[in-house]
């Protein structure tokens, strides 16, 4: 009876140990993810040494993680998790990027920044104080209706994520086509106006118009 009391006693107290080990390690989880940064809209050829130049002027970095895209079947731009130092360097880097345009490794359009979450980390532990039961519902349970829409408002507010997503990126691309035509328009006008000053073409024109093109002196005089 004895040894089945101090079986109890060390089984307990195991269990009670590895409890406290489980708290421990979730504590430190909340605090990592307290100073940590969500980015997104990230350059393809960002690397992890291209984001810690960038936020190095805000704290030092830690840690960058690139999170792989598994469930939006679209080309997506990269996103990442980066760690700071400490929570208040986190919220600095999220509160500069998100009042002010950040550009990073030639970005057409500015990154976004948020706080992390603890759904955002694959490898996060589970909270030891949760419980979560799993059971079978029947037709007849009055929780089988309820858990029927949930799981059609989840789908639907999927297919909605989705679709907006796609119209983004489709506006997206419309915009970088249109920058690239404004791009190449500037560039031939310039193209342009270089070659007519070379072949002699434009001091023709300004024999025949009575124009003076030696006007560098006076534009600089103006400024």
């Amino acid at each position: 009876m004895s040894t089945s009391n101090e079986l109890a006693k060390k089984e307990n107290a195991q269990s009670e140990e590895k409890l406290k080990q489980a708290r421990k390690e979730y504590a430190e989880f909340e605090e990592k993810v307290k100073r940590t940064v969500f980015l997104s809209n990230l350059s393809p050829q960002v690397t992890s040494a291209v984001i810690e130049t960038a936020l190095g002027q805000f704290g030092n970095v830690l840690n960058v993680e690139f999170l792989p895209n598994y469930t939006i079947p679209y080309p997506i731009p990269p996103c990442a998790l980066v760690e700071m130092e400490n929570p208040k360097q986190a919220k600095a880097v999220v509160a500069d990027i998100t009042n002010y345009p950040f550009m990073m490794s030639g970005m057409p359009r500015p990154i976004t920044a948020q706080a992390a979450t603890n759904e955002m980390f694959a490898d996060r532990p589970s909270n030891p104080d949760r419980k979560i039961r799993v059971r079978w519902v029947e037709p007849s349970d009055p929780e089988f209706e309820v858990g029927k829409k949930l799981k059609e408002l989840a789908k639907k507010h999927n297919a909605e994520t989705l679709a907006l997503i796609k119209a983004t990126l489709d506006e997206e691309e419309k915009l970088a086509k249109q920058q690239e035509e404004t791009l190449k328009a500037h560039y031939n006008k310039f193209e342009m106006i270089e070659s007519v000053m070379q072949d002699s073409s434009a001091p023709r024109l300004a024999r025949k118009y009575g124009f003076n093109l030696a006007m560098d002196d006076e534009w600089h005089d103006r400024d």
